[in-house]
């Protein structure tokens, strides 16, 4: 038979879409691992040699532009900012633990770290308006007759010193619980305590905070704007009573035996 000029007697179709896969399939693998370090890259090694640059197989991505659900625009990958702010390492050779400097409830290393978000209040994304706010300024929302209301409680911290005292809760519209409570400290000054570090005693008018001593309170993050608590604001309020659960005492930083 005379098979000159006919290509599937001679040639798999189905080997050829296999191929023809695995090789779309690695490109995918390819794209996908390259888009993953949009955020995060390149890696920073303090070796011996000095800073070196990682940036591993493959590259980094070039930059490109996103545009937002609220209309802004966001490039990745983006420059970093570089260096230890609030703490240094204990040694000189790479890997070795970092200890905050000044405050250590402030100086975002540690539990207390907090990431550089965006300095913008979460949305509601049906209307656009900000997600948690005050119930001062959500008049149809209230504590349920079934739970405490924990308004004009004092709080209280780790050493049992009075700290300041509750005066509103900020509520999360978007799922319908408290986020927060704001507290009012010696001054006139007022912080900002996340609902997961506080507790308050079954028939007892008063708040226990846990991670953080009495007079720590009066340090707290806040907010800028007495209405709005921003992304970074939020990340910078959950640091400092992260860090209160490892430096808020020196007894906290020692071994349990």
């Amino acid at each position: 038979m005379n098979y000159i000029g006919d290509i599937t007697a001679r040639i798999d179709v189905a080997q050829v879409v296999l191929y023809a896969f695995w090789v779309f399939f690695a490109g995918l693998v390819y794209y996908l691992h390259r888009e993953d370090k949009r955020e995060g890259y390149p890696l920073r090694y303090d070796g011996n040699g000095g800073r070196v640059v990682v940036q591993g197989f493959p590259e980094v991505p070039p930059p490109k532009t996103f545009r937002l659900a609220d209309g802004s625009t966001r490039t990745v990958p983006r420059p970093e900012p570089e260096g230890l702010v609030g703490g240094q390492p204990t040694h000189h050779y790479p890997g070795s633990p970092i200890v905050p400097v000044a405050d250590p409830l402030l100086a975002g290393v540690g539990p207390g770290s907090w990431s550089g978000r965006e300095d913008v209040p979460d949305i509601v994304f049906d209307d656009g308006t900000p997600r948690l706010l005050p119930l001062r300024a959500v008049p149809g929302m209230g504590v349920s007759h079934n739970d405490p209301d924990p308004r004009g409680y004092p709080v209280f911290g780790a050493d049992q010193q009075r700290g300041g005292t509750v005066v509103d809760l900020w509520i999360d519209r978007s799922e319908a619980i408290f986020r927060y409570l704001e507290v009012e400290v010696p001054g006139g000054r007022r912080v900002m305590l996340p609902m997961t570090m506080a507790r308050i005693p079954l028939g007892e008018p008063c708040v226990l905070v846990k991670s953080v001593l009495g007079h720590q309170l009066a340090n707290a993050p806040g907010t800028a704007r007495p209405d709005i608590v921003t992304r970074l604001e939020e990340d910078r309020i959950v640091a400092y009573y992260g860090a209160g659960t490892l430096y808020a005492t020196p007894s906290r930083q020692e071994p349990l035996l």
